[in-house]
């Protein structure tokens, strides 16, 4: 299966340096879900651009037994997808990005496949622009899945959605990790949905990488306290599941007049 191992991994944005050494202690392997957290402004989004070439800077990523030409598909928290274009030619057009520009019969049976798997498939007709946010995010996610990576890179793809839809999406991605093998690195706030769905967890940190493994191994009371600035602890639920249970913040914040 397709694997990706970062080392020493750097960025900077505006002249500001983002990523300082970000280097996995194992390459994250196909048939994982890999959560990757940290507070706002950390870096996630740069080390995703980073990975996905978007970004140039010191360091290595090194992808083993890929076959597919482009290995890796990125969705952005916003892809800029033109307005006045259908659901269905945007993904189309995903698709289609760096390739020939003749359109065969197997890509718009992929779109199709998307669509329904997605279960957007009735937006199909509609404009990008008339759609609502959680739309517009699961029409994202369906112009990434369109363009078959090995390895797919998703920047807070639950943001939008409501829970169900959160859910449903989360455990689709975790269904395509086992069945496709692919490797899904995702970016995510709810730290709950990462000890629900994801096999490992990346956390970052001000730039650096503050931990990496299975992610109930990563989430623990000491990184919550330390990278999170709150009490917290991670307990099994009555079917045994690990839940997070906050109390509070572990730094009081000042009142303010």
């Amino acid at each position: 299966m397709v694997s990706l191992q970062l080392t020493g991994l750097s960025a900077s944005y505006r002249g500001k340096k983002v990523l300082s050494g970000i280097s996995t202690p194992a390459a994250l392997r196909g048939g994982q879900l890999v959560a990757l957290l940290g507070p706002n402004g950390a870096g996630k989004t740069t080390l995703f651009r980073r990975i996905f070439g978007l970004l140039s800077g010191p360091g290595q990523i090194m992808i083993e037994d890929a076959t597919a030409a482009r290995p890796i598909a990125y969705m952005p928290q916003d892809n800029g997808a033109q307005p006045v274009l259908s659901v269905y030619e945007s993904i189309l057009l995903a698709r289609m990005q760096g390739r020939r520009l003749r359109v065969l019969p197997e890509d718009h049976a992929e779109v199709e496949r998307v669509l329904s798997l997605l279960g957007v498939a009735h937006l199909r007709s509609r404009n990008v622009g008339d759609l609502s946010g959680g739309q517009r995010q699961m029409v994202n996610a369906a112009q990434a899945l369109a363009q078959q990576p090995q390895i797919l890179l998703m920047d807070e793809p639950t943001s939008a959605l409501d829970l169900s839809r959160q859910i449903d999406l989360l455990s689709l991605l975790r269904r395509l990790t086992r069945d496709e093998g692919l490797l899904i690195v995702v970016a995510l706030h709810d730290l709950g949905h990462a000890l629900r769905f994801a096999d490992a967890a990346m956390v970052i940190d001000q730039g650096h990488l503050a931990a990496c493994g299975p992610t109930a191994e990563v989430i623990t009371p000491a990184l919550l306290h330390q990278v999170f600035d709150v009490e917290a602890r991670v307990e099994p639920c009555s079917k045994g599941a690990p839940q997070l249970i906050v109390e509070g913040r572990a730094t009081p914040q000042l009142a303010t007049a």
